[in-house]
């Protein structure tokens, strides 16, 4: 503090003044400016990782249903054998068999006999596999089972995070009582094949293992935001009203746990719903609830058509009128956008419901009962390739998504290990924020960069330009570091700026 600024001749009381400003301001103001730095940095910190979990949550939820088939649910182990579960397309428990591919010859033969039976009696048509501990030795066991019969399912495998916590939870136990919790664990896994959002609903978001940082930031503001992101995700889908979980329906806008119970029981006791007006009958269901609910609520093959549509019931007189106006079956209600296409709507339009809301109703009829979400797809892992010291500098896989961060996206792509494909290797061009290049659930083409066995690291890129360059794969050392041979003085050299070498790439990639 300058001497000029303290307006006095008494030495004394001027330095008098100068040690209480001094003392003020580090004793109190400045930690306090410090504490609000600190929150407020935190604070932004806490919003980013919450949204990229939010984010990943999204697309997790929101991932390709293979369908309501037949199915088994295979949960992978060694020692214990593995645990095989049967479903029929509604998700309903049938059978259940545990089998030890993995050990003698002779029970391997077994383990065989018994899951062909069990694909046979049940026509099965997808083969769940956990991506846990031997998985890939079970996905090559189950594939040499399906080599001896005529009609193959179609095997998959699927991420396993959070089923042990659904395993042991309320819910499961509440579910299936009387079952094991490794035969729940390999329902689960069967059930997030047929149609992942209904199943992931049952596990705590936080428990699935997207996102970073999860654990550092305001946790009360995660749960907000993560239960926010789940019912988005469940009210866009909508949800089967004669199939769905307890869970599942608590999440539809203006169904709470209590409402979800009983329209269970009301299901239980009086079998499926017919329309959607039967749920004015279920207890604590009043008239403002079923305002709120009725449109993300499907009932399939059920009274009215339009029940297994998104078309909200006070809209149901304007479709009606529709229908009688082009002289067209409700039956048939496809055909209703096709005839009014680029006729004027005006004569269809009230006080609550406009030109915009008419051609979200059309479009919902085109397809009525769609599913949003995308086609299914999955990954294919190459056979020979089940472990990291499989692995080779320069070999182009086949993998999916597993988290996506601020730095980069982490890839399964086989071999018990998800490879880290860092920010700067995502795409050719710059890239600020990988979500905008690639989602959770996504199935991707990857280049081996460098594996460090040793570490249990891999790098991998999803560049164009890498895929082009690399050269022929190198086996990998188990060492941490490993030498490369250099090219040959035959060869043409090439400028850096056109097509780098693999060192260059890289030495690139550990800068960045």
């Amino acid at each position: 503090m300058a001497d000029g600024e303290i307006h006095t001749r008494n030495p004394e009381v001027r330095a008098f003044y100068q040690d209480v400003l001094k003392d003020a301001f580090n004793r109190l103001i400045k930690p306090s400016l410090l504490n609000d730095i600190r929150s407020e940095c935190k604070r932004s910190a806490d919003l980013a990782s919450i949204e990229t979990f939010e984010e990943n949550m999204r697309h997790l939820l929101l991932s390709s249903p293979a369908g309501m088939k037949p199915t088994l649910g295979v949960d992978p182990g060694f020692r214990t054998g593995c645990k095989v579960a049967a479903l029929d397309p509604t998700g309903k428990f049938l059978e259940y068999q545990a089998v030890f591919p993995h050990q003698a010859a002779a029970q391997r033969q077994t383990a065989a006999q018994t899951l062909k039976r069990m694909i046979e009696r049940h026509n099965i048509e997808l083969i769940a596999i956990g991506n846990g501990t031997a998985s890939r030795e079970t996905d090559v066991f189950v594939g040499e089972v399906l080599k001896t019969l005529d009609r193959k399912p179609i095997k998959v495998i699927v991420s396993e995070a959070g089923a042990s916590v659904y395993s042991a939870s309320e819910v499961a136990i509440a579910e299936f009582p009387e079952l094991d919790v490794t035969v729940r664990g390999a329902i689960s896994i069967a059930r997030r094949l047929q149609d992942p959002l209904a199943e992931l609903v049952k596990i705590d978001p936080k428990s699935i293992g997207v996102g970073q940082y999860q654990h550092d930031v305001d946790q009360k503001l995660l749960k907000r935001k993560l239960e926010d992101t789940v019912e988005s995700c469940v009210n866009y889908v909508g949800v089967d009203l004669n199939t769905a979980s307890k869970e599942l329906l608590t999440f539809v806008s203006g169904i709470t746990g209590a409402i979800a119970n009983n329209i269970v029981d009301y299901r239980n006791t009086n079998g499926a719903f017919k329309q959607r007006r039967e749920l004015l009958k279920v207890a604590k269901l009043g008239p403002k609830a079923f305002e709120q609910a009725a449109g993300f609520l499907r009932i399939r093959e059920g009274k009215n058509p339009l029940d297994n549509t998104a078309v909200h019931p006070e809209s149901y007189p304007i479709v009606e009128k529709m229908a009688k106006d082009l002289s067209v079956p409700l039956a048939q209600i496809t055909q209703i956008p096709t005839q009014l296409k680029g006729k004027p709507l005006q004569p269809y339009t009230t006080e609550t419901v406009g030109e915009p809301t008419l051609r979200d109703i059309l479009s919902e009829l085109e397809k009525p009962g769609r599913d949003p979400r995308e086609e299914f797809k999955y990954a294919t892992f190459q056979d020979n390739i089940t472990e990291m010291k499989d692995l080779q500098v320069g070999m182009s896989l086949e993998g999916v998504v597993t988290n996506v961060a601020n730095f980069g996206a982490f890839v399964d792509i086989g071999v018990h290990q998800d490879g880290l494909v860092h920010v700067s290797q995502l795409a050719d061009q710059f890239v600020s924020d990988p979500k905008q290049i690639v989602k959770v659930g996504q199935v991707v083409k990857v280049t081996v960069l460098e594996v460090n066995v040793a570490l249990k690291r891999i790098s991998l890129s999803m560049r164009t330009g890498q895929i082009e360059g690399a050269r022929s794969p190198q086996k990998v050392s188990p060492q941490p570091s490993q030498s490369h041979p250099k090219t040959s003085k035959s060869e043409p050299s090439t400028p850096p700026q056109k097509q780098a070498t693999l060192e260059d790439l890289k030495a690139r990639f550990r800068r960045s």
